[in-house]
């Protein structure tokens, strides 16, 4: 069941230093969202802090506040690796073990919940995630071969089942295609297409025309300088920011006058 993410007032912190300020958002159920924005404006530190990835840096903390359907994901009593189970994350460079086997990446989240299962409903599960992420006709005759014996395309579609096993509600993809081909960055951006029918899907791209194909909404990020806490500047539906945005700086930077 894919959930509603609400952020209010949040400040994100690397020890002393403020990356974020003042970001409140909404994301919508079944929808793909992306962060735009140029380097350094917070956008994928954003991304991390909506799942508790964020705070495994030491010394990093949020104030503020990060809803989904209502529950407070930073919440006194709230187990941040069930909030990383439920938001799932898929990295900029694919990161499959490399001692794993391809159906072993995909099912290696669901060993860790300490649920025992048997080989028939683990392999039921890596192949109706491999379909989802669009890779079982691709490797279903080696599903016993390592993971990195994939190509670059390939391996992030299989990270993207690996995180689709555990069946999170929600998707975060930090910049997914930015180390893949365009034969494979069109794979990952159909696949986004249908994964949205079934979770609520965030995305950062410093790709403005990915960001223009593949989501509904967009938040463009930006900092006054160097040294300066990123700001969620506006958000509102994708074809509208890339259109008709009502900030100057977004105009700016979707004209390529900076960024």
């Amino acid at each position: 069941m894919a959930k509603r993410i609400d952020v209010t007032d949040l400040d994100i912190y690397y020890g002393s230093f403020k990356a974020v300020e003042g970001a409140t958002l909404s994301i919508e159920p079944r929808s793909v969202t992306a962060f735009i924005g140029p380097s350094g404006c917070g956008k994928s530190t954003m991304l991390r802090a909506l799942n508790r990835m964020h705070e495994v840096i030491p010394g990093a903390y949020v104030e503020g506040k990060v809803l989904l359907d209502g529950e407070d994901l930073y919440g006194a009593n709230v187990d941040p690796v069930n909030v990383r189970r439920t938001i799932g994350m898929v990295f900029q460079r694919p990161n499959p073990f490399p001692t794993m086997s391809i159906r072993d990446n995909v099912v290696a989240g669901l060993r860790l919940d300490g649920t025992r299962r048997k080989k028939a409903e683990l392999d039921e599960i890596a192949e109706r995630s491999l379909r989802g992420a669009n890779l079982w006709d691709e490797v279903k005759d080696r599903l016993h071969r390592p993971g990195s014996g994939l190509s670059g395309g390939q391996q992030q579609r299989l990270c993207i089942a690996r995180a689709i096993a555990v069946e999170p509600q929600v998707l975060l993809m930090d910049e997914p295609c930015s180390a893949l081909d365009p034969i494979s960055t069109l794979a990952i951006e159909d696949l986004i297409e249908q994964l949205k029918e079934r979770f609520t899907i965030v995305i950062v791209t410093h790709n403005m025309q990915q960001a223009a194909r593949v989501s509904d909404t967009t938040g463009f990020f930006n900092l006054s300088g160097i040294g300066k806490p990123g700001k969620l500047v506006e958000m509102a539906e994708t074809d509208v920011i890339f259109s008709n945005p009502t900030q100057q700086a977004t105009e700016d930077y979707i004209s390529g006058r900076f960024g």
